[in-house]
């Protein structure tokens, strides 16, 4: 009897939600099509705007197409498919509007210019570029990293036998702690153009680098909050690593000597402009940024700290947007080299108590600026 009642009542719920269905369906097709009209007679010889058709509040859509648009509708442009082809080498697009991997290229030819300049044409057109099956030795990556200027040292973590290397390692007795989206040393007043990664060993399942495109992510932030962070500031500075190498803390005086050293807290802005395309990113750590310290570069005048805090807390929710973003599967050999400058990355976490390692350097860049007219 109870199963029969349950049926009944279930044939009663759909026939309800069926004759919804269509009424809304109706509804929607006569508001849409009265919409439609008046953005003709509004419109009229001239094309709807873009903009309209995404909701104000949900623009990551947008942000990808207004993105893609200014490459061209492609890819890569033209000019760069076509040498290329010239080359031998062959593109293998992993996102919309970033990430390719560059196949049949030997990264050990540092004295080929005509192979510099096109990895490095690709790494401005497509914001992180990858490769397969390299095996480069630590020598051998760090002559491949200086093709594309000085490199920076890392002082705050495990190096190799070349004191410019940084070997990122996880295991059973450390899991992986980059796990959130970010761009690379934020806590300089000069920070790195760009990051070279090659994997040495990988878990047998998992351990990928997420990348998330900055301008676009820009392109696609609400209006009120772009507006908002447009002449903001934040101060930086490299406190977690100070706190994070000792449980029982580090000497006192120590600490003391590498914050004299070593700028202990610089201002960045929240947008960035690419010196070299011009693109304005969102740009920021937030394990980095002092949450509290947002202040108008113009007037000078610091935020209330919770205004600060929250719009910190916003912009740290934006590049998380699939849209943005390209997927990244290591294998030995492997190497990605990102633009600091124009994305985020994230490396997922999700293979303890596996090794995964890594082998980065870090090419020198230059202060961030923000050029509104841009």
């Amino acid at each position: 009897m109870a199963a029969t009642e349950d049926t009944r009542v279930k044939q009663q719920y759909n026939e309800i939600a069926v004759r919804t269905a269509a009424a809304l369906k109706d509804a929607r097709e006569a508001a849409f099509e009265k919409a439609r009209a008046a953005a003709r007679k509004k419109y009229a010889g001239s094309t709807y705007p873009r903009e309209k058709l995404f909701p104000a509040h949900d623009r990551p859509g947008l942000g990808v197409a207004l993105e893609y648009e200014r490459m061209g509708n492609r890819p890569v442009s033209e000019t760069l498919q076509a040498r290329a082809a010239s080359l031998g080498f062959e593109f293998e697009h992993i996102g919309i509007t970033i990430g390719s991997i560059v196949h049949n290229i030997d990264l050990k030819k540092t004295d080929d210019f005509e192979q510099s300049q096109f990895v490095r044409d690709v790494l401005l057109e497509r914001k992180v570029v990858f490769f397969r099956d390299q095996h480069l030795s630590e020598a051998e990556q760090i002559a491949f990293g200086r093709q594309f200027g000085d490199l920076d040292a890392f002082p705050f973590g495990l190096t190799g036998e070349d004191p410019y290397i940084l070997e990122i390692r996880h295991g059973k007795s450390r899991p992986g702690t980059e796990n959130g989206w970010h761009t690379d040393v934020t806590w300089m007043k000069t920070p790195s153009l760009g990051s070279i990664a090659q994997c040495t060993e990988v878990p047998p399942v998992g351990g990928d680098t997420l990348f998330a495109d900055s301008h676009a992510c820009y392109l696609g932030m609400p209006t009120p909050l772009q507006e908002r962070v447009e002449h903001l500031h934040g101060i930086n500075d490299y406190r977690v690593f100070l706190a994070e190498r000792s449980p029982m803390g580090l000497p006192e005086d120590l600490v003391e000597k590498i914050k004299r050293e070593i700028p202990f807290g610089v201002s960045h802005p929240l947008l960035r402009t690419h010196p070299e395309t011009g693109k304005t990113a969102l740009y920021l750590h937030g394990g980095f940024l002092r949450h509290d310290s947002l202040y108008d570069v113009r007037t000078g005048e610091k935020l209330e700290r919770a205004e600060s805090e929250a719009i910190v807390l916003e912009l740290l929710q934006q590049h998380g947007r699939p849209e943005y973003h390209c997927r990244f599967t290591w294998a030995p050999g492997s190497i990605a080299f990102w633009d600091n400058r124009a994305v985020q990355h994230y490396a997922a976490s999700d293979y303890h108590p596996h090794k995964r390692i890594l082998r980065r350097i870090t090419v020198s860049g230059d202060e961030p600026f923000y050029n509104p007219a841009d």
